[in-house]
């Protein structure tokens, strides 16, 4: 058979996060993080999980590169550990965290894979929440200062720096539904939240570039498709209400440098955006070497029902509209909908509709219920996403998108957040009593992917 071949320098890589995998949580200078205070509270996380010991990557890092090696990622992404670096976020680097980092890019630069650096995955150091975390602004100036500490440290083996992964996750979850550190329930603290985030962002990117110049910068949003429930113009405003709080409250600052109007009114019950300051704008709209894309599922959306009951949401101002399942869509372990043809149009319309970007897939993968039977993980679902939504990568390559890469969801099984260690996203089963690494058949078959740099033809 023929082979859907993507282009020669398509980067192939696997993600992580440095909360979920490193353990050593109190080993080699680092801080506590709110994901360390919200884990250890009753109630927050699944079964009572911490990322205490996650996937003892900081002990594993040799093993763990081999093992990537093996796979034949050309490009690893992962992130660093603000309070590993700055154990109270601000103040003096601590060496030996930025030492760590330095070991693992020298491994990874030796093995032939490519470092890619994100500098926040949801981890604040405790001491900046006690301060007032993303809901203060002082937090964004926190954060460009410990961006310009990491990258002028290692920026000499690290050329490719992520500001923010999924700013949404830590403003809407972190601090409108409270699901995720640091557990707060306050709908116009959490869009202050996303304003000094994106703030960060932009302030981040000033610093860094005025230190290091010779480094790719960008941000990853996780991006949704959307569809109405019905052909109702009700739940088409629902759409357009969720499209705007999912999506555009965050691509169209950072891209276009301002914030849409329908989503500012949409929030004038929660909040009247008086945080937002002369030149902040400006600020956030810096020029991208890249922007990251994070793809699992395509949103359903319908209109609220009658005398429905507000109750805590990701989405402030919009705690009523519904998401909804098809049916006989499949789902994953996480009852996400599979929805292949909703990276195409995610991808596209990013392509279409804004400035001009290289993009990365920077995440993209699946939970299902894994088993290890005789020594071996037969995983055909996660097999099967994946190449349904690689082949939606090729499509949208081939409809213009300036598509450059694309990064497994997750190189392995790991802390998986409030779901603790419920989930399984990863290609590499992990034994969490032993530490046992156990590729599973995808890590197989993506392996046969990047070796061909291509799909077989369906």
């Amino acid at each position: 058979m023929t082979t859907q071949h993507f282009p020669q320098d398509f980067l192939w890589g696997a993600a992580t996060a440095a909360y979920q995998i490193e353990g050593a949580v109190t080993e080699g200078g680092r801080g506590p993080s709110i994901w360390d205070t919200f884990s250890h509270t009753p109630g927050a996380v699944v079964n009572g999980d911490t990322g205490d010991v996650a996937c003892d990557h900081f002990h594993r890092v040799s093993d763990d590169v081999r093992l990537m090696a093996s796979l034949g990622l050309t490009s690893y992404r992962f992130s660093l550990s603000w309070s590993r670096i700055q154990p109270t976020g601000s103040g003096a680097a601590n060496q030996a965290g930025l030492d760590f980092y330095r070991r693992l890019a020298d491994e990874l630069l030796e093995a032939g894979i490519l470092p890619w650096a994100t500098l926040y995955h949801w981890d604040l150091p405790q001491a900046l929440e006690d301060a007032g975390g993303w809901p203060a602004r002082d937090t964004a100036a926190r954060f460009a200062d410990y961006a310009y500490l990491a990258v002028s440290s290692l920026g000499d083996r690290i050329t490719n720096w992520t500001t923010f992964n999924e700013p949404w996750c830590s403003s809407f979850l972190g601090y409108g539904s409270g699901v995720h550190a640091p557990g707060v329930q306050d709908g116009a603290a959490s869009v202050r939240a996303v304003h000094h985030l994106l703030l960060g962002h932009g302030q981040a990117l000033q610093a860094v570039r005025a230190s290091t110049p010779d480094v790719n910068l960008g941000i990853t949003l996780n991006l949704y498709a959307m569809a109405p429930a019905s052909p109702s113009e009700a739940d088409a405003d629902a759409v357009r209400r969720i499209d705007g709080l999912s999506n555009r409250i965050f691509l169209d600052p950072v891209l276009k440098g301002e914030y849409p109007a329908d989503v500012v009114a949409d929030l004038a019950p929660v909040t009247d955006f008086s945080f937002v300051q002369p030149g902040d704008l400006e600020t956030i709209k810096q020029p991208l070497d890249f922007l990251g894309i994070n793809y699992y599922s395509r949103h359903v959306v319908a209109a609220p029902l009658p005398d429905a009951v507000a109750e805590p949401s990701s989405y402030p101002g919009s705690e009523t509209v519904r998401f909804v399942h098809r049916t006989g869509v499949p789902v994953t372990d996480m009852d996400w909908e599979i929805d292949a043809p909703g990276l195409v149009e995610t991808l596209r319309g990013v392509a279409e509709n804004y400035p001009p970007v290289p993009l990365y897939v920077t995440e993209n993968g699946s939970a299902f219920v894994d088993k290890v039977v005789d020594g071996e993980v037969d995983d055909p679902g996660r097999v099967d996403y994946f190449d349904q939504h690689l082949r939606a990568c090729h499509a949208a390559i081939e409809a213009g998108v300036p598509l450059k890469g694309y990064f497994a969801w997750s190189l392995m099984d790991n802390f998986e957040w409030s779901w603790g260690y419920a989930k399984r996203f990863g290609m590499v089963y992990v034994d969490y009593e032993t530490q046992e690494r156990i590729p599973k058949s995808s890590a197989r078959w993506y392996a046969d992917v990047i070796r061909r740099n291509g799909l077989a033809a369906q």
